[in-house]
């Protein structure tokens, strides 16, 4: 149990609670589309019809939370892997796992192998156009860990991984593209980038001596707030777009009140000259708009 737990701890799976959520979304929207003609005044029912669709994508459905558990995780690990080096001289990384030898580095990336490999198997019982994708899938979110030596803009790699969530899950069910998950992907792609710049303003120093890219060590604290509130405001928008384009009823547009409440809720807690609110903001925050969103769209596909 205590291997477990440390592997558990190494790729941090308490995150997964933010990419899981629209992956959900994705699938639901696969299986449950939304009407184009929306009745406010009409009950909430639970038709037999939506009860069979989500039983006959069971398998399916299976298979998406596998490949997000297993592709999350590999990312994570090779992430850890690759900058153990950087980890062990940072006080605030030193006690992961790697640099602490916990882990050691060479399990780490038999980790990352065996969860890519599963990710790759998962997707080839998913569908062809999923298995053809799973390679493309991994380079995103494994290269992501190469991005910051190079590029200040390694946040938007970031949320571009995580916007995979939601598309993939659709074309699991579907096997084909359709614009209303990709608004979807857009809005993770800034919200995940907002809220990575927030939490990279705890390494802004330590970057710029170790000649590590980030938009707080480019731009410095307060003009990375700047950037972060700008690409919230660019994820607000993609929600707000997508419940327009699917015309979604009033569960929806709860949800993104809460969606967009909890953006600026982590924005009040950080300020350039005090960090001590970070964690809450990352974690809590996040965590609770993701969850609380998700569940609110669905449950607005689930009771037309």
């Amino acid at each position: 149990m205590t291997t477990i737990r440390n592997y558990l701890s190494l790729i941090k799976f308490s995150h997964t609670i933010f990419a899981m959520p629209f992956a959900l979304i994705g699938f639901t929207l696969a299986v449950v589309p939304p009407v184009t003609l929306i009745n406010l005044d009409a009950p909430i029912t639970w038709s037999w019809d939506i009860s069979n669709r989500l039983q006959s994508h069971g398998v399916t459905f299976l298979l998406i939370i596998l490949c997000m558990v297993f592709a999350r995780s590999a990312a994570m690990a090779f992430n850890r892997f690759l900058d153990r080096h950087f980890d062990a001289l940072n006080p605030r990384t030193a006690i992961r796992e790697i640099p602490a030898g916990i882990i050691s580095a060479d399990r780490a990336l038999l980790f990352t192998i065996t969860c890519s490999v599963l990710f790759i198997a998962c997707a080839w019982f998913i569908n062809r156009l999923c298995f053809y994708l799973s390679p493309v899938a991994l380079l995103v979110i494994l290269g992501y860990s190469f991005t910051k030596r190079f590029t200040a803009l390694c946040h938007l790699v970031l949320g571009l991984g995580l916007s995979l969530a939601p598309i993939g899950a659709y074309l699991a069910v579907t096997g084909k593209f359709d614009w209303l998950p990709v608004f979807f992907s857009f809005a993770v792609i800034f919200w995940v980038s907002g809220f990575d710049i927030i939490y990279a303003l705890q390494d802004e120093e330590f970057d710029r001596r170790n000649n590590l890219h980030s938009i707080p060590a480019a731009l410095g604290k307060q003009r990375a707030l700047w950037v972060s509130e700008i690409l919230h405001l660019l994820s607000a928008t993609s929600v707000i777009i997508a419940g327009v384009s699917g015309h979604f009823g009033w569960w929806y547009w709860i949800g993104i009140v809460v969606f967009i409440g909890m953006l600026v809720y982590q924005h009040s807690l950080v300020k350039p000259d005090d960090l001590s609110k970070v964690n809450i903001a990352f974690m809590t925050a996040n965590g609770i708009a993701s969850v609380v969103f998700a569940l609110f769209v669905i449950t607005d596909l689930l009771t037309r």
